[in-house]
């Protein structure tokens, strides 16, 4: 009976709820292989042409014409909901860490609340709530950060003692546990019937749906997309929405210009049972057990369990697979551990009759989150894709921000943790994502404390410099596939036990870390910076010039060496990228950017730039190892080995010029740090990487030099309130809301991009703020450590979250940095955000459930304090704006 019921539901429920569907389409067989005919022959265009017919493409297709977009084409190659909907556990989940996907999941529950009135057919949607099992102390305080989010949310969530959890769901057995999270409003649902009634909705609204129909390829002209050809024919078609699930990296590298989708498939099993003696009540909460790596939900009166094993299988690396995903082959041996795991969770199922053991391919992406926007390569083709086993929970949220994206040229929430352009080629490699996806899909249960990295896919974009800095002790993160240093270990250190140290607490390297920091400040440090990304733009006239005067905030018409700090903003007076442009020459321009800008500048900076062919853009990051000497004898270093005078004098801060260094010339070296402390970045030809960095170190032993890696040059950056994208700064965040209206060209009757919206803001004020928070009564040694995204609150009221943090070693106190709103207390509504609101509030900071008090500031720290000082000599009222 199970499994009829899987395979048929899809087909039987639409039949059911759509007559007019019904007289659309031929009499169905029963098997779902055998070719149908095709009635309803399809149209020659469409605005867009959607592939895929599960629970993310309905989606697609239904809140697009909710959004007014009526000519729309849905193409399926099996039937609707016969992927991965079909087999999906139904359980809609917002305990999510990340805040983008924790809006998304409460979305599509609301949702899906509603949808069985709105369009008639039955979703068997139920809110039984959820309870989330901590079986050790660190797992508890990552679901104390989750309940923190959850709560300010306004979706109601508690943190349970073990004997509360027993009370929820008798059958738990809570002899090894220490807490849980209860959050009652979670529900499940049949995915299928989700999957139908969305279609039916889209359908009513004027969207054609037509199954079996296979897409070959889409056809992209001058970067645009043009049409569909699929096995009945072609459509030509403004936009096209690949939504094809596991299939979505071959449909994606079936065009003549690839679209690079990297999600992999592994196999996903869950168990069925037969109904209990008494069987269960179906509104009993579903209990997710990440410890034991395992979920249980009631099924019809018995349980439906799976989970995440830690040596997963992948499939169908050798390329496309089957139309329909049947149901794979039991493999007793492999769920075996997760069996186990259910047993001891719940003793009391040992008896239970087993109905049927389900396994189906679900696809994984290389950073455990799905994909969403447009392509970087081809105007008009967008992607969603790659749950990661989480459909049902993301899908009407997911399916909402990319029709507003779509409509609107970008969705209502900041999507960057999402967007497809978060990757690069590299990500693409059938074997990475092989190798990767079965570190991901462990990790969906493994603890994730702030900081961890990926172990595998490294070693892919290195620095020249990378043996010669790993045998001096380099412990490295990955950001673009790029290979970083986090700090260096000292000789003599335990090195095991620093890699392995991951806590929510104080971490092991905070001695190493600060030392680099004492260093930067009283001597100079070296940090390799080669991942930054780096353009070069240049025109034979003007061109140039011009251009970039339109696309960026700030006033490029600089005299040739200097350097120019700006944003580079949308139409909203966001921050698409924030960055660091020197004028080379008239015509020639060189851009500095963060590491993961790489595709998605390029694709700004293309789709906005003039087609002129005098005109050229050239990604030059991997032509130039960056070298970022910090400290106060940076200048001595440099002036000995280039036999120039580098005092302010003669190369004045903000400052660009070539040089020779050692034996080597054409090294441009600017006057920045991006930490606000005083030094140098040298941009090195890669060739001369070695002998450079070996110059300097020689000659800065004298100096005191050291090497340093990233966490010195995040505290620094945070103590001096410096702001950087992709943490701090992002598309809905302007120059007014982060104290840098002095980076804008407002007064110098210039038009650039964004700047109506500032404008306005300048005129109305600004309804956010970005505040530097220094905690108070935090033990650093004891107490739990803030990372980002923890609540603040002012006043008692939450106010906004924290973006980035990092421990003060100059002040000796944790600095937060995050925005502050002013939310109506009665309805809600955000007002404008006053120097006063800011600096009149007594603030707190939650971390992990437990709030610490905090003084806001709106400027940096006077130079006053760059000499170290003890918490008690520190007067916090009583700092000078810099």
């Amino acid at each position: 009976a199970a499994g009829m019921f899987l395979r048929l539901l899809s087909d039987i429920q639409w039949r059911a709820a759509n007559p007019k569907w019904r007289r659309m389409t031929s009499s169905r067989r029963s098997t779902s292989t055998t070719a149908e005919p095709h009635p309803v022959s399809l149209p020659a265009q469409a605005q867009v042409v959607i592939c895929g017919g599960g629970i993310i493409g309905t989606s697609v297709a239904y809140h697009l014409s909710k959004m007014g977009w009526k000519d729309i084409v849905l193409i399926e190659q099996g039937r609707l909901a016969a992927g991965s909907t079909r087999f999906c556990a139904g359980i809609v989940s917002t305990a999510r860490p990340v805040a983008i996907e924790l809006k998304m999941a409460h979305y599509s529950n609301q949702l899906y609340q509603q949808l069985e009135q709105e369009t008639g057919v039955q979703t068997g949607y139920v809110k039984t709530g959820s309870i989330s099992l901590a079986q050790t102390q660190d797992r508890l305080i990552s679901l104390k950060r989750i309940a923190a989010s959850l709560s300010v949310m306004g979706i109601p969530c508690e943190i349970i003692t073990p004997k509360q959890a027993v009370q929820l769901h008798p059958l738990i057995n809570i002899h090894d546990l220490v807490g849980a999270m209860y959050v009652p409003e979670d529900a499940l649902v049949s995915s299928a019937n989700v999957c139908v009634a969305l279609a039916t909705a889209a359908s009513r609204n004027g969207v054609q749906i037509h199954e079996r129909t296979t897409v070959s390829h889409v056809t992209v002209q001058k970067g645009r997309v043009t049409g569909v050809e699929t096995d009945r024919g072609r459509i030509q078609c403004q936009y096209f929405v690949n939504c094809a699930g596991q299939w979505a990296y071959e449909l994606g590298h079936s065009g003549e210009e690839p679209v690079h989708i990297p999600l992999h498939a592994c196999e996903h099993f869950y168990l069925l049972t037969h109904p209990l003696k008494e069987p269960l009540a179906s509104s009993l909460p579903t209990v997710v057990d990440p410890d034991g790596r395992i979920y249980i939900r009631n099924w019809q009166g018995g349980i439906l369990s799976g989970g995440f094993e830690k040596n997963p299988k992948p499939l169908f690396t050798e390329g496309r697979n089957q139309l329909e995903i049947q149901n794979l082959q039991e493999d007793w041996d492999h769920y075996g551990p997760l069996l186990s795991s259910l047993l001891r969770r719940m003793p009391g199922l040992e008896t239970l009759q087993i109905m049927q053991l389900v396994n189906c391919p679900e696809s994984f992406t290389p950073d455990m989150r799905c994909i969403m926007g447009e392509s970087p390569t081809a105007r008009g083709y967008f992607v969603l894709a790659g749950m990661n086993s989480a459909g049902v929970s993301y899908g009407g949220g997911a399916g909402k921000y990319l029709a507003e994206w779509m409509v609107n040229g970008y969705p209502s929430e900041n999507v960057w943790p999402l967007d497809l352009k978060r990757f690069g080629t590299l990500q693409s490699s059938r074997t990475f994502l092989r190798h990767r996806v079965m570190e991901v899909m462990p990790l969906m249960c493994d603890l994730k404390v702030p900081r961890w990295d990926f172990q595998t896919g490294r070693q892919l974009r290195t620095s020249p410099l990378y043996d010669r800095l790993d045998a001096q002790g380099a412990r490295w993160m990955e950001k673009h596939g790029f290979e970083r240093v986090k700090y260096f270990v000292p000789p003599g250190k335990d090195l095991l036990d620093l890699d392995h140290s991951k806590t929510f607490y104080k971490p092991d390297w905070f001695d190493i870390v600060g030392a680099e920091v004492k260093c930067c400040k009283e001597a100079v440090c070296v940090i390799d910076m080669s991942s930054f990304t780096k353009f070069e733009i240049s025109s034979t006239g003007d061109e140039a010039l011009e251009s970039l005067q339109y696309l960026f905030s700030n006033d490029l018409d600089v005299p040739v060496g200097h350097v120019v700090h700006t944003g580079m903003l949308n139409e909203k007076g966001g921050y698409e990228n924030d960055c660091s442009i020197a004028r080379l020459s008239k015509r020639s321009f060189f851009m500095i950017s963060p590491t993961d800008q790489q595709v998605h500048c390029w694709a700004w900076l293309k789709n906005h730039l003039p087609d002129d062919s005098n005109l050229t853009v050239e990604d030059v990051t991997w032509k130039y190892t960056a070298l970022n000497l910090i400290g106060p004898r940076a200048v001595d270093v440099l002036s000995e080995l280039s036999y120039a005078p580098m005092t302010a004098e003669h190369f004045p801060s903000l400052f660009c010029k070539e040089m020779s260094v050692g034996y080597a010339n054409g090294i441009r070296v600017m006057s920045i740090t991006h930490t606000g402390e005083p030094g140098f970045v040298l941009y090195i030809p890669i060739e001369y990487a070695l002998h450079v960095y070996n110059e300097v170190m020689n000659m800065g032993q004298k100096y005191g030099i050291r090497n340093a890696g990233y966490y010195a040059l995040r505290s620094l950056r945070i103590e001096k309130f410096f702001a950087f994208w992709g943490q701090d700064l992002d598309a809905f965040t302007t120059p007014m809301e982060c104290g840098r209206e002095f980076q804008v060209k407002l007064e110098k009757g210039m038009e650039f991009v964004g700047q109506e919206a500032l404008l306005e803001q300048k005129q109305n004020g600004v309804y956010k703020r970005f505040t530097m928070f220094i905690l108070e009564d935090h033990d650093t040694d004891m107490d739990v450590w803030p990372w980002w995204g923890e609540p603040i609150f002012r006043n008692g009221r939450y106010v906004g979250k924290t973006t980035s943090s990092a421990y003060s070693y100059t002040l000796e106190r944790h600095v937060c940095l995050g925005f502050v709103h002013n939310y109506d207390e009665k309805t809600g509504e955000e007002l404008v955000v006053t120097t006063d609101f800011i600096n009149q509030g007594e603030y707190e900071i939650d971390i992990a459930g437990q709030r610490f008090q905090a003084k806001a500031k709106l400027y940096p720290f006077s130079s006053l304090f760059t000499q170290r000082r003890r918490k008690d000599e520190v007067e916090l009222s009583g700092y000078q704006r810099e």
